[in-house]
């Protein structure tokens, strides 16, 4: 090999390297089981209630973003989200150190729960999907096949109750004795909530109201096979090796799930106050469409006045979905997708939130 050639396979190994967050080129977890969970019970607030379980999101031009985001953000930060699937996705994309995801509701936290579980039982995406929705294919697909025919293989089992009993038990067993979470009986109650409505929704469950009624989003897995507007695929379930990315973290105890009002009085400043003892700075935070409702309820001010309190990144960017017009901010055109009635943004945090001390 000449030096020249040699020079470049070095190259692309040190880049490739940095590409890869702290947490998950470490056997050591970033967190340790303790840690992990007093965290999140010292930081969540009382639960709330939400008009949907939020079981899977129902924002079908999320990824449209990420090109964008993925070239304001750099590797190796914070990232805080909110809801359920969609985080891995972006997580898949930043290759964040640590992930923080909060939200209203504490079924999200029993959903996160559920999720790391699955992602550290699972070796491969195959082997994730089945377990998800408790649907066992032969033979399973290999490691490298498409998520659209890992879906498929998926979708033609058989759903088996006595697998999803074996499932939920290995979940909740691998939690409690693995990973020493102390949940209560309510916790327990709630993963297995969960994991009943993914196995009884299957591989094409959509976002619904808690009154049972679908509002036509798309299902699971036509949300994993999506694209952004170049025709790439970036959902975390589009590729082993982003797969592999986010069991990495959830391995490392690097994604925590807390409970709490985006403008209560606790979680996000306790959140702030966490990153700053740890010389860590925010780089992105998905809003999802929250600020309509903190809007709508009169607490925007104090939503923008606790994330004036977390220490930001010169990038630190704002990952907006808004249904119908256009994001706070917001122009139409680059960094901008439409589909299902939503619109996904970007935004500056520092810049939006000014003079909000």
């Amino acid at each position: 090999m000449q030096r020249w050639q040699m020079r470049a396979v070095l190259v692309a190994a040190a880049i490739a390297l940095a590409l890869v967050a702290p947490a998950a080129q470490s056997q050591t977890p970033l967190l340790s089981d303790q840690e992990f969970w007093a965290l999140s019970s010292r930081l969540s607030e009382a639960s709330g209630i939400f008009h949907s379980d939020n079981v899977v999101s129902n924002e079908a031009r999320y990824q449209s973003v990420i090109p964008d985001l993925v070239a304001r953000v750099k590797p190796g930060g914070v990232y805080l989200g909110v809801g359920p699937e969609q985080n891995f996705t972006y997580i898949a994309a930043l290759r964040p150190r640590l992930a923080i995801i909060l939200d209203l509701r504490r079924g999200n936290l029993h959903e996160h729960l559920l999720y790391k579980a699955l992602f550290e039982m699972s070796a491969t995406r195959a082997e994730f999907v089945a377990r998800l929705f408790s649907r066992q294919p032969s033979p399973l697909p290999p490691a490298a096949a498409s998520v659209e025919s890992i879906f498929a293989a998926v979708d033609a089992a058989a759903s088996s109750p006595a697998l999803f009993d074996q499932n939920l038990a290995s979940v909740l067993e691998w939690l409690q004795t693995k990973r020493h979470l102390p949940l209560t009986a309510d916790d327990r109650d709630g993963i297995a909530y969960v994991y009943r409505a993914l196995r009884d929704g299957g591989p094409q469950i959509g976002y619904m109201l808690t009154t049972g009624r679908g509002v036509g989003s798309p299902g699971y897995g036509a949300l994993m096979a999506l694209t952004d507007d170049a025709g790439v695929q970036r959902s975390y379930l589009s590729s082993e090796e982003r797969f592999q990315f986010v069991k990495a973290l959830e391995t490392s105890n690097a994604i925590v799930p807390i409970v709490g009002n985006f403008a209560g009085p606790k979680a996000l400043r306790g959140i702030g106050e966490f990153l700053r003892n740890q010389q860590a700075t925010v780089s992105a935070f998905y809003l999802s469409n929250v600020e309509q409702y903190l809007r709508q309820d009169g607490i925007w001010d104090d939503f923008c006045r606790n994330v004036a309190t977390l220490p930001l990144a010169p990038e630190a960017t704002f990952i907006r979905s808004v249904r119908g017009g256009f994001a706070r901010g917001a122009a139409p055109g680059r960094g901008m997708g439409v589909a299902g009635g939503f619109v996904s943004s970007l935004g500056t945090i520092a810049e939006d939130t000014r003079g909000c001390r």
